[in-house]
Parts: structure tokens; sequence; C-alpha cells
């Protein structure tokens, strides 16, 4: 029998990480690499594609760079063919690829639906889909989808409703697919994390970062690398008797309604300056400008404007 550690190993594996390219994807693809998977990369943008493929090659890893829309069944199926033709097979998939969509419900139109619903829920199926038959013909496999705590709170103030709505189908889409497929060994997970601070929250005001570590009993805004463990367990032998389960990776944010911030015995595990090394990383790799806090407005107005008008406030001035 083999060893825990062994059972958490992913060497000899191959993966796919979609929406890898930067930050919640790049981080998972690390974390894949890491435990000793070689690890291909897919992304709309074919530049950070290949620059995180660069970073995996450099941990030892084989890796591919593939330009993937994941809206578009076409790619979709060219990008799992062109793994299994330099791979022979493709033992875990992570479709994390996703867009944020703020409207409000009464002003949204059916593109602004459509988009959001395109990328987060359907594009999820085609890649599981085409994943699912690879699985399906070698007898295994391991399906990885990103979720959201949206998928299961309001988190006002952002009016988010197509992006709440795609999450909590990514969730029973998951569960569909672990009870079809688990006759061919092949699990089926989701990983539902909380705010993160990748680019999509590059536009989150500090006002707002310290709100979430006071709402937050583990007391630090979510990096992406505190999801390195989730997908590890989900993607290896650990796991083998777990499938169609939603993991919420959140530091206890969707405990309760809290009425009031959380008083603090011993400071947190990680310190505000560490929160943001890999979204300036990630920052960096986009060609974006940020302050030292990781900051900039203009990479998602739309956030930043929504904070704004929720705490009544403009950013400090640096």
């Amino acid at each position: 029998m083999a060893t825990i550690l062994e059972r958490f190993s992913l060497a000899g594996r191959t993966a796919l990480v979609t929406g890898g390219g930067q930050g919640i994807g790049q981080a998972l693809a690390h974390g894949l690499a890491e435990a000793g998977a070689d690890v291909a990369i897919l992304d709309v943008n074919e530049e950070t594609a290949c620059a995180v493929a660069a970073e995996i090659a450099a941990l030892g890893r084989r890796s591919l760079a593939l330009r993937t829309d994941v809206t578009v069944r076409s790619e979709v199926e060219a990008a799992i063919e062109a793994i299994l033709a330099d791979w022979g097979r493709l033992d875990i998939g992570v479709n994390n690829a996703g867009i944020g969509g703020w409207a409000d419900a009464e002003a949204m139109t059916e593109e602004d639906w459509d988009r959001v619903v395109a990328v987060n829920l359907r594009g999820v199926f085609l890649c599981a889909q085409a994943e699912g038959r690879a699985m399906l013909a070698q007898g295994y496999g391991k399906i990885i989808n990103t979720a959201s705590m949206s998928a299961r709170i309001v988190n006002r103030p952002q009016n988010q409703v197509a992006y709440n709505a795609s999450k909590a189908g990514v969730v029973q889409m998951t569960r569909m697919l672990a009870a079809e497929w688990g006759r061919y060994n092949i699990n089926v997970n989701c990983i539902s994390p909380s705010y993160v601070l990748s680019p999509m929250h590059a536009s989150t005001p500090t006002v707002v970062r310290e709100r979430i570590r006071q709402l937050t009993p583990l007391g630090h805004v979510e990096r992406p690398e505190d999801l390195y463990g989730a997908v590890i367990f989900l993607a290896s032998a650990a796991s083998d008797y777990v499938t169609g389960h939603d993991l919420t990776v959140d530091g206890g944010h969707t405990l309760n309604a809290w009425l009031a911030p959380l008083d603090r015995v011993v400071p947190p595990r990680v310190s505000p300056a560490e929160e943001t090394v890999q979204l300036k990383h990630d920052l960096d790799t986009l060609g974006f400008p940020y302050d030292a806090d990781g900051f900039n407005p203009d990479v998602h107005p739309e956030i930043a404007e929504a904070f704004k008008a929720a705490f009544g406030t403009e950013e400090p001035e640096k």
C-alpha cells in the first residue's frame, strides 16, 4: 500500500489548467507542477500562457502553452488532442477559466448575461466534456472545476446575478458529472474560493481588503496560492473516494453573516504585504502598473466603482 505522501504525489501525471495564464489558474498550475505533474496551460491570452508554461518548465516539468477560447468547442477539442498527441494521456483537468460581470439586474442586457454564462458555465462544460471523453477511454481521471463561494452566498455590494448563477450552475453540474462518470473511475469535484487577490481584484480598494480581513476568521485576504492544497488533494490518489464535492476554501468567510468585525487574539498567518506577492507577479506579466498595495483602479474599473459607491470613500492617496 502507498504511503500517505505517495498518495498525494502527482509524479507521472499529466494535467491541464484553463485560464492558467494568471491569477488562480497560474497558482493551480504551479501547485500541480510542484506536486510532480506535467501541466498544459490553456488560456485565451497566448502570451501569458507561454509565460506560465515557461515557469512550469523551469520547475523541471513538461509544459504546453495552448491558446484556447473555452467557449469554442473546436478550440477546446483541439487543445485536448494536442495534449494527447504529445503526452499520450490526460489524467487531470482543472477547468478554471472564468470572468466576472457587474450590472444591475434590471439593466442587464442579454449580451451581458450570455458573455458571463458562456465562459463560466458553458466553457466549463465544454472542457469537462472533452476531458471526460479522453478519460473514459483510459478508465481514470480527475476533473476539478473552479466554482465560487458566490454559488451559495450573495456577495453584495457587487451586482453579479449572472456570475453567481453561473457558479451555482458549476456546482450542480459537477455533482451531475460525478454521478454519471464515477463508473469510469473519474472523480469530478469543484473548489469554491473567496475573494482572491488575482488581477480580477486588483481594483478592490485597500479599505475593502481591510473589511474582508476583519470579517474572515483567519484574518487575511485569500491569495491564489492558498488553493494549492485543495487542488493537489483533489487531483491526487488521496481523494480517490471523494467525488461530487464542493470544497470551500474561504478562510471561514462564509461561516456567518457577520454583524461586526471579528476580534483577533494572534496575528494572522499572512500579512497584508504577503497577500499581494502573487497579485503583483500577475500584474507584471500582464503589463499593468500598480501601487505598493498592488492596487490599480483601471484594471477592473467596474469593481473599483462598485466598492467606491458602497463604501462612500475614495481610495486614499499613496
